[in-house]
């Protein structure tokens, strides 16, 4: 199977400092592709470089076979690579359906122009942004300030409001920082609904018992580095890993915690 998304030696740059060391990854269409790593790893560094917002030093970025070079981080999103990010960038003085409908509409200079002339794109945009909030079962939450919402529930409304784009690829950016194991296990789950709707998912993130649960495939960048990639159970047996993660007890705890977390989801079909 081709990936839909596919890195060559890509190497970002500051100074002399490499926050993205030769980095060759691929995520594949219809799966759950998973990147983890300690703070400090390089992990938003090589998703801003993926979505545009910052440059590629040297190698080379592809969706779909083709090359990213050149392309906005807006094209990116219009051509199915969508993204969220750590600190969400949520209109809080909008309600979450308003949020929701913001992202859905790709608008263009022409857009008032076809809202003029076929009432029915309308439709479809508000189609588009309820299909995620149900998917995400966050109807009850529609007509409320995404201000007025706890932190879990808005990293869900920034979740929703990156699938009313109706993407191919959904980059996820530690959507499960600031949350407590409930809501990163409930968070788990949604994720794993997402892919029957024909999205595939790049998750990246430092919890480990979250992506070990719901990924089908993981890369583990250190330092800038991918040190070990495999299925969830080869991640949790490698040394290095275990390592990378403040040490080697600490590592066996938490990748334990990830195993615990596995088992949690196995009656949904996350993979083991």
């Amino acid at each position: 199977m081709s990936a839909l998304l596919q890195t060559h030696d890509l190497t970002v740059s500051y100074g002399g400092l490499h926050a993205n060391s030769l980095v060759n990854i691929s995520a594949e269409k219809g799966k759950l592709t998973g990147l983890i790593g300690p703070n400090g790893a390089g992990k938003t560094t090589l998703i801003d470089a993926l979505t545009g917002f910052t440059p590629i030093t040297s190698g080379r970025a592809e969706f779909r076979g083709a090359d990213l070079d050149g392309v906005s981080p807006s094209d990116r999103a219009l051509n199915g690579l969508v993204r969220t990010f750590q600190s969400l960038e949520l209109f809080e003085d909008l309600t979450v359906w308003d949020n929701l409908i913001v992202m859905a509409e790709k608008t263009k200079w022409w857009s008032f122009l076809a809202d003029f002339v076929s009432p029915k794109r309308l439709l479809g945009i508000e189609q588009q942004a309820q299909w995620a909030l149900d998917l995400l079962n966050l109807g009850e939450f529609r007509d409320r300030l995404t201000l007025d919402l706890s932190h879990g529930q808005r990293k869900l409304v920034s979740v929703a409001r990156a699938l009313a784009a109706k993407p191919e690829l959904l980059l996820l950016d530690e959507p499960a920082a600031g949350l407590d194991t409930v809501e990163s296990q409930q968070l788990g789950k949604h994720l794993r609904s997402i892919l029957t709707q024909d999205i595939s998912i790049f998750l990246i993130d430092h919890d480990m018992g979250l992506v070990l649960s719901v990924c089908d495939y993981i890369y583990v960048l250190d330092f800038g580095k991918i040190i070990a990639e495999g299925t969830p159970a080869e991640i949790r047996a490698h040394p290095e890993v275990k390592r990378a993660y403040l040490g080697e007890s600490a590592g066996e705890m938490q990748l334990e915690g990830g195993a615990d977390a596995a088992r949690s989801l196995k009656a949904e079909g996350a993979p083991q």
